[in-house]
C-alpha cells in the first residue's frame, strides 16, 4: 500500500540517500516561498497607490491576520509530524484519517476565530489604535478576509499533508498559482477594469480570497483524488483522538509562533530609544533577515516530515544524520550570506536609507547581526527538529529561552553598554548562546530516545 504514495514527486523518505533527498524536497519551497512573499509584496504595492490611509488600514490588519495565519502554521506542523511519522510506521489508514481530520479541525477552529473577530472587529481595532478615518477602510479589507479566511487556512493544512509524505513541489506550484491569480485580479479589482467597479482597498481582500479559494479546489482535488491521502474510515482511532494527537502538536506550535511578534515588539521599542532613524533601519534589517534567512525556513519545512517519517519507522541513525549534515551546511551558507550582505552593505543601505544616519545604522545592522544566522538556522531547525520528534512543548521552550531569557535581554544589556552597536551585537551573541542550547538538547533528546525500547519509538 505504500506504493501508492510514492510518487516521482515523492520520494522514498525512509531509504534514499539522505542529502540529495533533503535536496530534492527543499529546492521547490524555496521557490514557494519566494512567491509568497511576492504574494504580500503585490497586494502592499497596488494598495499603496491608493494612498496613505489605505496603507495605514492594511497594517493596522497585521497582528490580527497574523494570529490567525499562526493558528494554521501550528495546525500545519501538527498535521504534518503526525502524518509524517504515521506514514514512517506503514499506518497508511491511520494517515488518511489523520489529514481528513486536520483539515476539519482546521475548517472549524478558523471559523470560529473569523466570526469572533467579524463581530469584535472595531472593538479590536479601536484598542489596536485604529482611528476614525482607518476605521472604515479596515472594516472593508477585515470584513472579506475574516468571511474568506477558511479558504486561506485550508491549503495551509493541505499544504502540510503534502510536505508530510515527502511532496514538497506540488505545494510551491500550488502557491505559486494561487499568487498569480492574486497579482492578476488585484489591479483589476482594486482600480477597476470595464465592467468591474474600482472596489479600492476591498477589491484586494476579494482578490486574495478568490485566489485562496481556487487553491482550495486543487488541494483537495489533489488529496482526495491525485494523491488518494484523505479517508473516513477510523479504523482503530476516533476522531476526536486524532484531533487530540494534532493539537497536542498544534497549539504549542502555534503559541511559539506567536512569541516572535511579541519579541520583534519589545526589541523595536528598545531601538525607538535611538530615535525613528534606527526604528527604520532596523525594518530595513528585518526585511534583511527575512530574505537571508530563505534556505533556513525552507529547510524548516522540509526537514521535519523527513525526521517524522523515519521516526515513526525508528530509523533514528537517518534522523541524526539528516539533522547533523542539514545545520553543517546551514551553518557554511549563512556565512556565505554573511559575506554578501558585507559586499554589498554600501549599495544595500544606499538603496533603502534616504538619510545618512539611517544609513549608518543599516550598515551596522548587516556587519553584526547577520553573523550569527547560522546559530539562529540552528535554533529554527531543532525547533521543528523538535515538532517533527512529537516534542512540541522543548519547541515551545526553545522559544521562550531564545527570544526572554537570550536574545532580548542581552540586546539590552548590550544597549546599556554600547548604545545601538551594543544591542545588535548582544541579539548577536544571544542567538550564538541559544543555537548552542538548541543543539546540545536536541541531540541528548535524541539519544534518550534511541536508548528506548524499539516498541516505543513505533506506532
Amino acid at each position: 500500500m505504500r506504493a501508492n504514495l510514492q510518487t516521482n514527486t515523492s520520494p522514498d523518505l525512509l531509504n534514499a540517500p539522505i542529502t540529495p533527498t533533503l535536496k530534492r524536497m527543499t529546492i521547490p519551497m524555496i521557490f514557494g516561498m519566494i512567491t509568497l512573499m511576492m504574494f504580500n509584496l503585490v497586494d502592499t504595492f497596488f494598495i499603496s497607490l491608493l494612498g496613505t490611509e489605505p496603507l495605514a488600514a492594511v497594517s493596522f490588519t497585521f497582528p490580527v491576520t497574523f494570529t490567525v495565519i499562526s493558528l494554521a502554521i501550528g495546525l500545519g506542523i501538527g498535521t504534518s509530524a503526525v502524518i509524517a511519522k504515521a506514514l514512517g510506521s506503514n499506518n497508511i489508514e491511520e494517515a488518511r484519517f489523520d489529514a481528513s481530520m486536520a483539515l476539519v479541525i482546521a475548517v472549524v477552529m478558523v471559523l470560529c476565530l473569523s466570526l469572533f473577530g467579524y463581530l469584535m472587529l472595531e472593538p479590536i481595532f479601536t484598542l489596536l489604535g485604529a482611528g476614525s478615518q482607518t476605521l472604515p477602510l479596515i472594516h472593508e479589507y477585515m470584513g472579506v478576509w475574516f468571511l474568506g479566511s477558511v479558504f486561506l487556512i485550508t491549503p495551509m493544512v493541505g499544504n502540510s499533508v503534502l510536505r508530510a509524505s515527502g511532496d514538497t513541489k506540488t505545494p510551491s506550484i500550488v502557491m505559486g498559482g494561487a499568487g498569480l491569480i492574486n497579482a492578476v485580479l488585484d489591479p483589476v479589482l482594486i482600480f477597476g477594469f470595464g465592467p468591474i467597479p474600482a472596489l479600492g482597498i476591498q477589491g484586494a481582500a476579494i482578490a486574495s480570497v478568490i485566489a485562496w479559494a481556487v487553491a482550495v479546489v486543487i488541494i483537495l482535488y489533489i488529496l482526495a483524488v491525485k494523491k488518494d491521502l484523505l479517508s473516513l474510515r477510523a479504523k482503530n482511532q476516533t476522531p476526536l483522538a486524532s484531533i487530540k494527537k494534532i493539537l497536542k502538536i498544534g497549539f504549542p506550535a502555534a503559541g511559539a509562533n506567536m512569541l516572535t511578534p511579541i519579541a520583534m515588539a519589545v526589541m523595536t521599542a528598545l531601538v525607538a530609544s535611538y530615535g525613528p532613524e534606527a526604528v527604520a533601519a532596523f525594518g530595513v534589517g528585518s526585511r534583511i533577515e527575512s530574505i537571508a534567512s530563505l534556505v533556513v525556513l525552507a529547510l524548516s519545512m522540509t526537514l521535519p516530515p523527513f525526521i517524522s517519517q523515519n521516526f515513526g519507522a525508528g530509523k533514528l541513525s537517518r534522523v541524526k544524520t539528516a539533522y547533523s549534515t542539514t545545520l553543517k551546511f546551514v551553518m557554511v551558507w549563512q556565512f556565505i550570506i554573511y559575506l554578501l550582505l558585507i559586499a554589498f552593505s554600501g549599495l544595500i543601505s544606499q538603496l533603502f536609507g534616504k538619510e545618512q544616519m539611517v544609513i549608518d545604522v543599516i550598515k551596522l545592522f548587516i556587519y553584526t547581526l547577520p553573523l550569527s544566522y547560522g546559530f539562529q538556522g540552528v535554533i529554527i531547525l531543532s525547533n521543528s527538529s523538535f515538532n517533527a520528534l512529537h516534542k512540541p512543548m522543548n519547541a515551545l521552550v526553545l522559544s521562550v529561552i531564545r527570544l526572554f531569557i537570550f536574545y532580548i535581554p542581552f540586546a539590552y544589556v548590550g544597549s546599556l553598554i554600547a548604545g545601538m552597536a551594543g544591542l545588535l551585537v548582544g541579539a548577536a551573541i544571544g542567538n550564538v548562546l541559544t543555537g548552542i542550547v538548541a543543539y546540545k538538547w536536541f541531540i541528548k533528546e535524541l539519544n534518550a530516545i534511541d536508548q528506548q525500547p524499539v516498541k516505543e519509538c513505533q506506532v
